[in-house]
């Protein structure tokens, strides 16, 4: 038995297809969703994302930039405001936005700017582990 898995931006789909397993970065922590999975809608959070393939039974890595997930019959539809394949991140730009988020987080001044360093950070961070994701 499989899900059927839509990850949706405002800009593109992602992804369309069967998967077998997912692992979600959720607002309350990770999850997981097998096939018969309880319904449920949920905050996401910026984070990593697994899908297990139904080809191969490999898991392939995503970067989830917050959004929103529906989950039931089956069906799981993501919205996000942004998602990234871990095999399309180059490591060397991904390091140096990691640095430059550090220091701009660093360089802060008022709650506002602090905030959008703080979000800018954890955007950059999870590039970072998505590439580094050891496969399974």
């Amino acid at each position: 038995m499989t899900l059927n898995l839509c990850v949706l931006t405002p800009n593109r789909i992602i992804w369309d297809s069967e998967v077998k397993e997912i692992i979600l970065a959720t607002n309350s922590g990770q999850i997981g969703v097998l096939p018969d999975h309880a319904p449920i809608a949920t905050g996401l959070d910026i984070g990593i994302f697994r899908i297990r393939l139904t080809a191969n039974d490999e898991w392939l890595t995503m970067t989830l930039m917050g959004g929103f997930a529906r989950i039931g019959n089956n069906e799981i539809t993501i919205l996000v405001n942004d998602a990234e394949k871990a095999s399309d991140i180059d490591p060397q730009e991904a390091q140096q936005t990691l640095e430059i988020a550090e220091a701009n987080l660093r360089k802060a001044q008022g709650k506002r700017q602090t905030i959008e360093a703080n979000l800018a950070l954890r955007r950059a961070r999870t590039r970072v582990e998505a590439i580094n994701v050891v496969p399974s």
